[in-house]
């Protein structure tokens, strides 16, 4: 050993000064961001859905499709008809039973055509209503409000559960002169029962909804739940109000709802809405996935609120307007514990 080195063992450890700085304790350490860089969850399943219906199809791709159904079309039709044809010649009792067949398979074919066309008159004759009563209301016209008035009554002449608010209707109408007043009171005596219905189908299916979010962990499963639980509802809605859709116009009307939705923002998770119910929220702190399916049910109410407004033949005059807060709150309250209680705004 050197001399040098026996004194540096002499003079025992050499101690490094740091820069002195504020002392830091497990209390004071940021917390460790999630894998996807979000704060709460975000209620990914309805934003994926809702862009996903409504995404316009781009003209190449109507195109494309338009072309190739007709072409099925076309091949599907002369394979038919050369195998009743050549049938007929080999066995023409059987030939004739199969072509009476698909007869009446044409037949259903036109029934459900039909029907399609019958479900789109009736949406659009309560858009039309509903934008009748927006024109009496702004110009203050009341003859034009009690022809509204009327086709309300004609439109719900078949219900007999709305027996008792017709009479009613029918007794007090003669001394409303008021547009907003006769408007109101057709409104009270026909739409509040709907209007209770319809919320029940919201209620049921965000409950749903979040049940499946939070309980069932494949892949893509709440996307397929958000989809058809989002569809069924809204064509319950349409139902409730009497714009019974069928099946592309359940479709048609659902992409109505949430492009409306999409472009007024309605879908997107912020600080106004669900933001800091996930986030500090006990119940996304125990569960991330319960967290989710709470969003999620809150998203699905909000579409079903949109759609009631939609389907709805008068605007809101004297009843208000179903809040996102209390009808997350009924039909998530029980669901996940604390979970329907969050401050959630519209």
């Amino acid at each position: 050993m050197t001399e040098r080195a026996k004194e540096a063992a002499l003079r025992g450890p050499v101690l490094i000064e740091l820069e002195a700085g504020p002392e830091q304790g497990p209390d004071q350490v940021p917390p460790v961001p999630d894998a996807d860089g979000a704060d709460y969850p975000q209620g990914r399943a309805m934003q994926q859905m809702a862009r996903l219906v409504a995404r316009p199809p781009s003209r190449l791709a109507r195109w494309f499709w338009g072309l190739l159904l007709t072409l099925l079309g076309v091949i599907l039709s002369v394979a038919a008809w050369d195998f009743v044809t050549g049938l007929i010649a080999r066995a023409p009792v059987l030939g004739y039973a199969v072509t009476g067949i698909l007869g009446a398979l044409l037949v259903v074919c036109l029934a459900i055509a039909l029907r399609e066309a019958a479900g789109f008159a009736r949406l659009g004759r309560i858009d039309k209503l509903n934008h009748a009563a927006r024109a009496a209301l702004g110009a203050d016209d009341l003859p034009a409000a009690r022809d509204v008035v009327g086709k309300l009554v004609e439109l719900y002449k078949d219900r007999p559960s709305l027996e008792w608010g017709r009479a009613r209707l029918a007794e007090q109408q003669a001394d409303q002169f008021d547009v907003s007043g006769l408007l109101g009171l057709a409104e009270t005596e026909l739409l509040m029962p709907l209007d209770a219905a319809a919320r029940l189908e919201v209620e049921a299916a965000a409950r749903q909804v979040a049940t499946v979010t939070a309980l069932v962990p494949i892949a893509l499963a709440d996307v397929v739940a958000a989809l058809t639980s989002n569809l069924r509802m809204i064509r319950r809605i349409a139902e409730i109000y009497g714009g019974r859709a069928g099946t592309l116009g359940s479709w048609r009307l659902t992409r109505a709802v949430l492009t409306h939705l999409i472009a007024t923002g309605a879908v997107a998770i912020g600080d106004d809405m669900i933001g800091s119910l996930a986030g500090g929220g006990l119940l996304s702190k125990l569960s991330r996935r319960f967290g989710e399916g709470v969003v999620n049910g809150a998203l699905t109410a909000r579409v079903g609120i949109a759609a009631i407004e939609v389907c709805r033949p008068l605007p809101y005059i004297q009843q208000r307007r179903p809040s996102v807060t209390g009808v997350v709150r009924q039909a998530l309250t029980g669901l996940f514990g604390q979970g329907g209680d969050p401050a959630v705004k519209d």
